[in-house]
């Protein structure tokens, strides 16, 4: 891999979303609705191109960030829904499908089976999408449900730079749980006006709470509560393995505002990513992993009791011994009443995107817009991928493929509560996922 450059990437990374905020800020919203995604396209080729972990990098922090500059520049110019700003991550990430093209014998061996099986059942969703809608409305729609499988395929086809690779996602997840956790907590005391100016224009008041200081569930500098919530599993559980100094402050922000999102589905994630961490581990990580978690809680458990925020996170909490009266459950459980028996019927299906937004369950999501000709090899390529990750011994020697194991077993039971393989959230399972079929790979062809 050529990774020496004569200018740093980052100055570029920097410059650019510092340059987006300032057209934002300057109410020049117009104008960076066109320059946004196209300069994020551009400059993501470049990295393809020249520098394959800063295009990694640049890419991660289009999707952490793109939506919060969207909202600025609506709040100071005007708001435009739907936002050109929000293709830009997706358009960056798409570009991997010319790794997909030049990799296709390793898609279709039995390593790379995982990603051939999803992108088969995906792509059977786009045709069936493109004859009940059209071929704009299909395309659209199907940028979110592809970029996790191509981004992803594309870092799995770089696994004999593993290590790198590995070193990278440590540090950008460290420095995105310590930003984003910030913003969140700042988000949550404070409103923004632009935050509320959103909330209230788009009217998702109704599910993302009340636009007022500690009235909100967090969502940080991201589109909703749900995939920022899985976003912080990933980057909480890679703290544990960490030894980055920051890693104690990101963990007092993490985890304070993955509780201020009300997301009760990914503190399950994250208390089951955990467990299977802890028992993965040799005894000698087990220790310092013990030791790291009580330094977490001496900071994080004060902090989760004061005024500002226990009221809210209590009362969350408490709704696990009240379930008879929690109206989320409740709508849920009505969904699956009303919608599952239909979803296990549809052979066909009815197209990627004909859910709708906000769906509440992504695993009746998958069946109704896949049908089970779709499903099938979707989830058989998921399948595939658990098999593999837990027959290896890679865990007992390398703690971040422990972590990357954790955080896919969290995320995906939480397809039963919203729809995580799709948009952030499925790029943050698939990258571990691929990252861990990664380590698999270079292990075995180095010994």
């Amino acid at each position: 891999m050529k990774n020496k450059q004569p200018l740093n990437p980052s100055k570029y990374i920097i410059g650019f979303f510092l340059f987006s905020l300032l057209l934002a800020v300057a109410g020049l919203g117009k104008i960076l609705n066109l320059l946004y995604p196209a300069g994020a396209l551009g400059l993501a080729w470049i990295f393809y191109k020249k520098h394959p972990l800063a295009y990694v990098t640049f890419s991660w922090w289009l999707l952490f960030v793109t939506p919060f500059i969207r909202r600025l520049s609506d709040y100071n110019g005007s708001f435009t829904d739907p936002s050109p700003m929000l293709l830009a991550p997706f358009l960056a990430t798409i570009i991997t499908l010319v790794s997909v093209y030049e990799n296709i014998p390793l898609m279709l061996s039995s390593a790379g089976l995982p990603f051939f099986l999803a992108f088969i059942g995906i792509g059977y969703g786009y045709l069936t999408s493109i004859v009940q809608t059209s071929p704009v409305t299909a395309t659209i729609a199907v940028l979110t449900w592809i970029s996790p499988i191509i981004f992803s395929f594309h870092v799995f086809s770089k696994w004999r730079d593993y290590p790198l690779y590995k070193k990278n996602t440590e540090r950008l997840f460290v420095w995105a749980v310590l930003i984003t956790g910030s913003y969140g907590v700042y988000q949550y005391l404070v409103a923004p006006d632009w935050d509320t100016y959103w909330l209230i224009q788009t009217g998702l008041f109704t599910s993302m709470g009340s636009p007022e200081p500690m009235g909100l569930r967090v969502w940080s500098t991201m589109h909703s509560p749900l995939p920022f919530a899985t976003t912080m599993i990933g980057g909480l559980i890679i703290l544990f393995i960490s030894r980055s100094p920051l890693r104690l402050p990101a963990s007092g922000v993490g985890y304070l505002s993955i509780l201020l999102t009300s997301v009760r589905t990914s503190w399950l994630g994250w208390f089951l990513s955990f467990v299977i961490l802890s028992v993965s581990l040799k005894s000698t990580h087990q220790v310092r992993l013990i030791m790291t978690v009580a330094s977490m809680a001496v900071l994080v458990v004060p902090l989760a009791t004061v005024p500002p925020f226990a009221e809210m996170i209590s009362a969350r909490l408490g709704s696990f011994s009240n379930m008879e009266d929690d109206n989320s459950l409740n709508a849920r459980q009505h969904l699956y009443e009303k919608t599952l028996k239909e979803a296990l019927g549809t052979i066909i299906g009815n197209g990627i995107g004909s859910s709708g937004p906000g769906f509440d369950s992504g695993f009746l999501d998958l069946l109704i817009s896949l049908g089970w000709l779709g499903f099938l090899p979707y989830i058989a390529g998921i399948a595939f991928i658990f098999m593999s990750v837990y027959m290896g011994n890679e865990s007992s020697f390398d703690p971040f493929v422990a972590a990357c194991r954790a955080i896919i077993s969290g995320i995906f039971p939480m397809l039963l509560g919203g729809s995580v393989m799709v948009s952030l959230s499925g790029i943050t399972f698939w990258y571990f996922a691929a990252l861990n079929l990664s380590a698999k790979m270079y292990y075995n062809r180095r010994n």
